[in-house]
């Protein structure tokens, strides 16, 4: 069921256009013409699917799927190939946990929002503030990035566009400050969802972990079955790199859901496929443009429409 309502495919399209460039152009025109898909036009479509970040698991089970349907040389069109790619590309998708987001079931709804810095965590708090405000729910921004003052003004920025209000302290005060206030203000004056932004620094693994349940125990002082989820941020168009910060951020804390952004701007789209092929945590949004309405929720089947039709 959609949460929000600002869904489109024509947008999504757009989006994932060099992605689909990538993949599906690029594929064709590797197969259009070959009368035999020999082991060299193979090896071709083994690189663009390597080189689009769909991993290794994937890509071989791709090309496996392809030697077995080339039986004839009327299964051997660019077409075909294309039809068989597409298929297995949907059931990774088919086969994972993702779900759909639910209706608010808690009030305040207190989402943590982490990633490393670079991959777009303060417009995406922005952007996701503009979902929910406009869907009628009371928002409240808790900036609790304490050790950036440029983040914090560009979070004070994106709260505004979004017409949202944020608790901020100034620049190296205890993030669990920032976010005990928030909270309680957002139990005093009766809002609806609460989006802390935390450190998006991965420079230690202990001092992250310590400060990740730090902040935890102050929101549980105050409600203690929050937080109702953890959302991490990974930038599509860094590849590999987004697999190896979702395995870090999964071992110092429970990952409720996945952001994908900037995956308009990339060719390396193909990477949401091996993120869900690998992690067993689901794709809650995907960020497909830089307008504050450009955050989607993500739908499996229409994200692989969007790549093939």
């Amino acid at each position: 069921m959609s949460l929000f309502k600002n869904f489109s495919l024509g947008k999504l399209k757009e989006g994932l256009s060099k992605t689909r460039e990538k993949i599906v152009n690029s594929i064709t025109e590797t197969v259009t013409g070959k009368a035999v898909i020999d082991e060299m036009t193979l090896d071709k479509i083994e690189e663009i699917l390597l080189s689009s970040d769909i991993g290794f698991d994937t890509t071989e089970k791709i090309i496996e799927a392809v030697k077995r349907n080339l039986k004839s040389e009327k299964e051997r069109s660019s077409e075909k190939i294309i039809e068989i790619v597409k298929e297995e590309l949907t059931n990774v998708l088919a086969n994972s946990n993702n779900i759909p987001n639910s209706i608010l079931n808690s009030k305040p709804y207190i989402v943590l929002i982490v990633g490393v810095n670079g991959v777009g965590k303060t417009t995406t708090i922005g952007k996701l503030a503009n979902n929910y405000r406009k869907i009628g729910k009371k928002v409240i921004v808790g900036a609790a990035d304490t050790f950036r003052a440029a983040a914090n003004e560009q979070l004070e920025i994106w709260a505004k566009r979004a017409d949202v209000d944020i608790i901020q302290s100034t620049n190296g005060a205890d993030p669990s400050s920032v976010v005990f206030e928030t909270v309680r203000k957002a139990i005093d004056e009766n809002y609806d969802v609460v989006l802390i932004d935390t450190a998006g620094r991965l420079h230690n693994k202990t001092n992250l972990m310590n400060e990740l349940d730090k902040i935890r125990r102050v929101i549980k002082k105050l409600l203690p079955e929050a937080p109702d989820e953890t959302l991490l941020i990974l930038d599509g168009n860094t590849g590999q790199n987004a697999i190896v910060q979702s395995e870090e951020f999964s071992r110092v804390t429970d990952i409720s859901g996945l952001i994908i952004t900037k995956l308009d701007g990339t060719a390396k789209g193909g990477v949401v496929f091996q993120i869900v092929a690998k992690q067993k945590v689901p794709i809650k949004f995907i960020g497909v443009g830089e307008g504050i309405d450009d955050l989607q929720e993500f739908d499996s089947k229409s994200f692989v429409e969007a790549i093939f039709n």
